[in-house]
């Protein structure tokens, strides 16, 4: 007699005989999409599970390889992975014209583009997911965007570059300089040969423009998000932090304020009790803030190809198991440029009587006043290390440049923002 055998398997086979083909044309393939391009064929069995489609590739477009045409005709969904806006944006656009649905990890597109790209997607009855797009792995647009749909939120924010996170607690926990933590992080991977972008709070200030536009469901252009990067960072600001017990991340903003909307990238100085504050190396983390539900904070990889890829891919399965975001606008709201801060404040003065009357003098008239305050050294080698309460900025830069023309400064006033929130 024989026994047939229902196992894992043969199961498999079976549905992938029987699902249908979703055909996926791939724009790009470099570290995620080679990452992707092999996830579609190890992950096709669990894909077909999820959904019902069994994922192959189409076609690729790369330099020497490839038409994009063809690979159009071709497809039930374009992967855009090559980055940039040209011509990534002229190819998203034709797909999205010809009706097929979009998946990409461009952050510079969905930022500078995306109120165009959204309309041609609803134009056309069709989606555009860029999941990837924002800190990796972490699912902080579909949670956004989709678990959060219909609560009023009020505040995103988070550590949502992994190249700035990994150097900055490179410099905490050895000592090391910026430049000595960057060459550390490029020898690993977690740096590009150019890392502008990342280091100077470009890229982060991409992805908080795509995060505020969909939290609060109003046009937010890359332009309206004022951003700042670490590259001034000093290894003695990271010592007297650590006195302070405060830890240092590159921090993206994006809030709800007097009836508009402040969207900001600046390094700041988080206390112990700060969900964000243990997120170390090059991990990501992102929190929502809303009245019906406190807060809700969300962590992982943020960059890699395969941690990438995977979004990526969770976004395919997204399309094809037939979820459809709209993105539309809902209301436009004013940006809002000054908002209210806690500050680190690192003076360099020669230490001579009236230094600490004039400094409080100079704060006190700009309604600054001072939390905690650290004094090393003597002589012309004295350094004032203050936190200062929370002010609206506004006043305290005027403070600041006001600091900077007192005849015993011996260099510029350092300022960092600190996050007094704890969540304790």
């Amino acid at each position: 007699m024989r026994v047939w055998s229902f196992g894992a398997r043969p199961t498999r086979i079976w549905w992938r005989a029987m699902s249908e083909r979703a055909r996926i044309g791939l724009l790009g393939r470099g570290t995620v999409g080679g990452a992707f391009h092999d996830l579609i064929s190890s992950s096709s069995d669990h894909v077909v599970a999820v959904s019902g489609r069994s994922p192959e590739i189409s076609g690729v477009l790369r330099r020497a390889e490839g038409d994009f045409d063809e690979i159009l005709a071709a497809s039930d969904i374009i992967v855009e992975l090559i980055g940039g806006t040209d011509p990534a944006r002229d190819y998203v656009i034709r797909a999205l014209e010809a009706g097929k649905h979009v998946v990409t990890a461009n952050k510079q597109l969905i930022a500078q583009h995306g109120e165009e790209l959204f309309a041609a997607a609803r134009a056309n009855g069709v989606q555009i997911r860029f999941e990837a797009a924002v800190a990796g792995v972490v699912p902080a647009i579909r949670v956004i965007q989709e678990s959060l749909a219909a609560t009023e939120i009020t505040k995103v924010f988070g550590i949502v570059n992994g190249t700035t996170n990994f150097i900055l607690t490179e410099m905490a926990r050895t000592g090391a300089s910026f430049a000595e933590a960057l060459a550390l992080a490029q020898e690993l991977g977690y740096a590009e040969a150019d890392p502008t972008d990342d280091v100077g709070g470009g890229d982060a200030a991409a992805k908080m423009a795509i995060l505020a536009r969909l939290a609060f469901h109003t046009p937010v252009r890359l332009d309206d998000v004022s951003f700042e990067g670490i590259t001034e960072i000093r290894a003695d600001d990271m010592a007297y932090a650590k006195e302070l017990g405060l830890s240092l991340k590159l921090l993206g903003v994006a809030e709800m304020v007097e009836g508009g909307v402040s969207v900001r990238v600046f390094p700041c100085f988080l206390y112990p009790g700060h969900p964000l504050a243990p997120v170390e190396g090059p991990f990501n983390a992102v929190m929502v803030e809303a009245p019906a539900i406190t807060e809700i904070t969300m962590s992982g990889p943020g960059a890699g190809g395969l941690a990438t890829a995977t979004a990526v891919l969770g976004d395919v399965v997204s399309i094809l198991a037939g979820d459809a975001p709209v993105h539309e606008t809902r209301r436009e709201l004013p940006i809002v440029s000054d908002v209210a801060s806690s500050f680190y404040l690192h003076l360099e003065v020669a230490d001579r009587p009236g230094v600490l009357a004039a400094v409080a003098d100079v704060l006190g008239q700009a309604g600054v006043s001072v939390k905690s305050m650290v004094q090393r050294g003597t002589a012309e080698q004295a350094r004032l290390v203050m936190i200062l309460h929370e002010t609206p900025e506004r006043a305290f830069y005027g403070a600041l440049a006001e600091l900077a023309k007192l005849d015993f400064m011996r260099g510029d006033p350092r300022a960092i923002r600190v996050i007094e929130e704890q969540f304790v």
